[in-house]
């Protein structure tokens, strides 16, 4: 049994036509309209091919073709053929109390046995300090590197150009 049958008119027929052959596209659109073109069951179109046959000659995966299809059933030919939109929003865990909290810690003297403060060990820190739940190194890494480019900015942070 098949999930999704595509059937196009014929003008959607040229209209994916027109995109493939004229002008500049992105190619994963112009992918997108080759796979919709070839899964076509109407009655405008001439030869039928199987999914793996398209997957051969594209080069793609047969999860892609599923998926292309699934958006042109369910979403129409414009979703089906432009890029699926990422809306995932992520909680952000850190505040400025958090981040002037990493910024002192890390102009602090360094834990015994180490020359300077490493990421790993900033963010180890800030957990057992109970400023925050968990972080990871790359987190931390991004809070300071925001705050010396802020102080970059400002002139700030330069003790060079404060001397002369």
């Amino acid at each position: 049994m098949k999930k999704y049958i595509i059937a196009l008119t014929e003008e959607e027929r040229k209209d994916l036509s027109d995109l493939i052959f004229k002008g500049k596209q992105r190619s994963q659109k112009v992918l997108n309209a080759l796979i919709l073109l070839a899964c076509d069951e109407g009655m405008h179109q001439t030869e039928r091919s199987t999914n793996e046959e398209i997957a051969r000659v594209l080069h793609i995966s047969l999860r892609k073709i599923d998926r292309v299809k699934k958006r042109f059933v369910e979403e129409g030919m414009e979703a089906s053929l432009d890029r699926k939109i990422r809306n995932r929003l992520y909680a952000k865990k850190t505040d400025g109390d958090f981040e002037a909290h990493l910024v002192a810690l890390s102009c602090s003297k360094p834990p015994e046995g180490f020359a300077r403060w490493s990421l790993r060990l900033l963010a180890d820190k800030v957990v057992e300090l109970n400023y925050i739940d968990s972080i990871s190194h790359e987190t931390v890494r991004r809070v300071l590197k925001k705050r010396n480019q802020t102080l970059a900015t400002q002139g700030m942070g330069d003790s060079a150009k404060s001397k002369r």
